[in-house]
């Protein structure tokens, strides 16, 4: 994954910046442990190229000027027991959580993500998807705003849908993807506490099956789905399975969060939001379809040998676990739930 050991140490610095928020007992501890797991993630960025370093000087104006917001709120906090200040603190939670949603990428709070992806090798963007945004994820869901989390749900579930439909990068269509993905777990967070982890390990999962295979043929955009490197009918069906499955179409494990949020959502009584938010999902769909269409319909060519480069490959054999995993793991799931 890194093939430097300056890079496997600022990896390490990176989770323990997340331990360090997730763990902390007041906002500055946890200012704290953002602030190291973003100057541990730059390093990180950075591979020598024009595109890297324009994505994590980007990254780090908007990262810093999230901090800077967030820090003032928490300070506007603490002179909450003076009265001059109490009209002020009405607005210190919106304040403090428009800031970890800039921080995580949310709508309308987006428009650094799709560009900063654009400029990360794979590994780096599964990273910024899923790593990074737990911890912004996990301050949010201490703070209760219930109207203005769902206009973000709303916004970010439309956003990273119609968003995606343009695009002819594999980075930003997968950064519109992990948009309209966030607009979930925050809709999972307003219906339980710990609905949001569940969907966001799901999540992780998934983008992780896509990077692995995006990374290990060199893949950045939709006309290369169709070239030498991508010829094998298995390869494409992987591709489709894993796709549909990130899309959260049943009967594949993806289709499982977003049941249960569904789920959780009507017994709140959320149908107008339950309604777009599903809606939306057809929408990433579709173009999750446009993808298998490039691989599968627009390429007629074969090699018969295609398969014979990959069929002894440690790669291969991981790409097809995944693969298997995320088809067939909602059925595995509901016979147990069934039997037990």
């Amino acid at each position: 994954m890194f093939n430097s050991s300056d890079k496997i140490m600022f990896f390490f610095i990176l989770i323990t910046g997340t331990m360090i928020t997730v763990s902390s007992n007041s906002w500055l501890g946890a200012w704290m442990g953002l602030e190291i797991n973003l100057l541990s993630f730059i390093p990180l960025m950075n591979n020598n190229n024009l595109m890297s370093t324009e994505a994590s000087l980007k990254y780090f104006l908007t990262q810093a000027l999230a901090s800077a917001v967030l820090l003032f709120a928490i300070m506007m906090s603490y002179l909450n027991n003076f009265p001059i200040m109490q009209e002020i603190s009405t607005y210190n939670n919106m304040i403090i959580t428009s800031s970890l949603l800039l921080k995580s990428g949310a709508a309308p709070f987006h428009f650094w993500f799709p560009n900063v992806m654009e400029g990360l090798s794979w590994m780096n963007a599964l990273i910024l998807m899923t790593w990074q945004k737990i911890a912004p994820l996990m301050l949010i869901s201490y703070i209760a705003q219930n109207y203005f989390i769902i206009l973000v749900i709303i916004t970010s579930t439309i956003t990273g849908s119609l968003g995606g439909l343009n695009q002819t990068s594999l980075r930003k269509l997968m950064a519109f993807s992990s948009i309209n993905h966030l607009g979930w777990m925050l809709a999972a967070m307003q219906a339980s506490e710990s609905m949001w982890l569940i969907y966001f390990s799901f999540y992780s999962f998934l983008s992780f099956s896509l990077t692995f295979m995006f990374n290990n043929f060199k893949m950045f955009h939709i006309n290369q789905l169709f070239n030498s490197f991508f010829e094998s009918k298995i390869l494409k069906f992987m591709l489709f399975l894993n796709l549909l499955s990130l899309g959260g179409l049943p009967p594949f494990i993806g289709f499982l969060p977003k049941w249960l949020v569904i789920q959780m959502l009507v017994l709140k009584s959320q149908y107008i939001l339950m309604t777009i938010m599903t809606v939306m999902t057809l929408i990433t769909l579709f173009f999750y379809l446009r993808l298998c269409f490039a691989a599968f319909m627009l390429n007629y060519h074969e090699n018969n040998w295609a398969i014979n480069m990959f069929i002894n490959n440690t790669s291969f054999k991981t790409m097809l676990i995944l693969s298997f995993i995320s088809t067939f793991s909602l059925i595995l799931v509901s016979l147990v739930y069934l039997f037990l």
